[in-house]
């Protein structure tokens, strides 16, 4: 299947499997380790997905058998001066919201290590599946940072404010096994089937109508942290979006027709 490469260095790729979106991390001699070149490919690459209408589904892989990624290009630091650390950090950003931001839900597919920056990638993505070669972990306080890349934020939702404090402080790796225990990780497959899985999980997704898993994925993320009566007045907006569109009165005439849905998406 083709696939579309992005940066010079070609360091990212979507590769397209119907309506689900492969988005791959493909700088092997690095681990994937994210630099700024890479950064921006990921970025790029994010903007296409975002754009594209016809995307239901993505699922975030790694070709690197050993990693996943291993977080920041911490070689590439060490030559940076403070100037040029502070005008590399919007870009480094750029990727970790692109991914996050993503308005179709994402799943990352992890196997290796998840370390750092490569764990806050998956942690943007709205499910994890994991085999049991994965070991996660915010390491940044060990080199004298904390995690920039979403990592404070979206690891105290996943698992809790005291929980994300002892990850977060002791800089620990964890093994799949607890992770999976945890909720580090949400799926804990076997060995090397961790994209398998998480590539028909985001098919079984892709089934559903584009516009209500858009709507509903923004209503999650929107609505978390509001007091109960904001969050169902901001969930009755994202109904409101898609209860008189076309991808609704397909999906009620399917159910009655018994027949699978033909989606127009709008």
């Amino acid at each position: 299947m083709a696939q579309q490469r992005f940066g010079a260095d070609g360091w990212v790729a979507i590769e397209r499997h119907d309506h689900v979106a492969e988005l791959i991390m493909d700088r092997p001699k690095a681990m994937n380790a994210v630099s700024t070149a890479m950064a921006d490919s990921l970025a790029q690459a994010c903007g296409e997905l975002a754009a594209d209408r016809s995307v239901r589904a993505v699922v975030l892989t790694s070709t690197h058998e050993r990693a996943f990624c291993v977080g920041a290009d911490l070689k590439e630091r060490n030559s940076l001066t403070d100037a040029e650390l502070m005008r590399q950090r919007p870009r480094t950003r750029a990727a970790y919201t692109g991914v996050l931001e993503l308005p179709m839900p994402t799943i990352a597919a992890v196997h290796g290590f998840a370390l750092g920056g490569g764990y806050e990638l998956a942690l943007a993505c709205d499910l994890i599946v994991a085999d049991g070669t994965a070991t996660v972990g915010l390491l940044e306080v060990s080199v004298g940072v904390i995690p920039g890349g979403g990592g404070t934020q979206l690891l105290p939702r996943r698992v809790g404010a005291a929980r994300a404090a002892e990850l977060v402080f002791t800089a620990r790796r964890v093994p799949a096994p607890e992770a999976a225990e945890l909720g580090l990780v949400d799926q804990l497959v076997e060995e090397g089937r961790d994209r398998a899985e998480a590539l028909e999980l985001a098919a079984r997704i892709a089934r559903n109508s584009p516009l209500g898993l858009r709507a509903a994925k923004r209503a999650m993320r929107l609505g978390h942290g509001l007091d109960l009566r904001t969050g169902l007045d901001l969930e009755d907006g994202a109904w409101r979006s898609v209860a008189f569109s076309g991808d609704r009165t397909e999906g009620v005439a399917a159910f009655n027709e018994k027949r699978e849905p033909q989606w127009p998406g709008e």
